[in-house]
């Protein structure tokens, strides 16, 4: 989504960004403290930064069948006591208290060290985000429940993970420029798929080609775009919020 307007494929009309790479937990760390002016978060952190931040209708990762996966070790049918999760202010975090009221031990865990753990033993199941949900299989592991398939059929809406925020002090009309900056950027990448592979491949945890592919397929789509009425209503519910 952000390479086009990243690397000079279109025209920023004079706009720089410098830009860092950090887990989503670390992401919303920094938002959560302000310290950032243009921001990926979990769309579940809004609450609490909303007076600051305020939510792009571009840029979403929004969408149906593209929700956080709850395995555990494959064969294991003991309770789910400690279960790991990519981070306490993450939407896998949110949905999970959501939808599995009774679990009660959530750990924070980096996310791409979750599969691992649960199969050594560390916890007795994890909540697996990004590249992790596609491989998952691969190791001694299998799913409990697809969180995101369960928010589908409890609200008939998609699921909301994260969002792209700007602080409030940047200005309205800085902020509506970033917002179609960043809407031209979707819609280039879109048009031009392979012209972000080696930016996408140089910050991915997992570079085939096939699971690259799965991945932005299901993550990038028309809610990128724009996330419009069932977008906003998906946040709201999610949030308590009235975009």
């Amino acid at each position: 989504m952000f390479d086009a307007m990243l690397n000079g494929r279109i025209d920023c009309g004079g706009m720089h960004f410098s830009t860092e790479y950090r887990d989503i937990e670390e992401l919303n760390a920094c938002a959560l403290r302000g310290t950032v002016q243009i921001s990926k978060i979990s769309a579940a952190l809004l609450p609490e930064i909303i007076d600051r931040y305020r939510p792009l209708t571009s840029g979403a990762a929004l969408g149906r069948g593209n929700g956080p996966l709850l395995v555990r070790r494959r064969g294991d049918e003991a309770p789910l006591g400690r279960v790991a999760v990519p981070g306490l202010h993450t939407t896998a975090d949110c949905l999970l208290r959501l939808l599995f009221p009774a679990i009660q031990e959530r750990r924070p865990v980096l996310f791409s060290q979750i599969a691992e753990a649960v199969e050594r033993g560390d916890f007795d199941a994890g909540v697996l985000i990004h590249e992790g949900r596609f491989v998952y299989e691969r190791r001694n592991l299998e799913l409990v429940a697809d969180l995101g398939q369960l928010w589908e059929q409890r609200t008939g809406l998609p699921l909301p993970l994260g969002l792209i925020v700007a602080r409030r002090d940047l200005g309205e009309q800085t902020i509506d420029s970033i917002d179609n900056l960043l809407r031209r950027s979707i819609e280039y990448a879109f048009a031009h798929p392979q012209a972000s592979r080696a930016y996408v491949k140089s910050h991915a945890r997992e570079t085939e080609d096939e699971v690259i592919e799965k991945h932005i397929s299901l993550f990038v789509n028309d809610y990128s775009l724009c996330m419009g009425d069932d977008g906003r209503r998906a946040v709201n519910i999610l949030t308590g919020l009235n975009l």
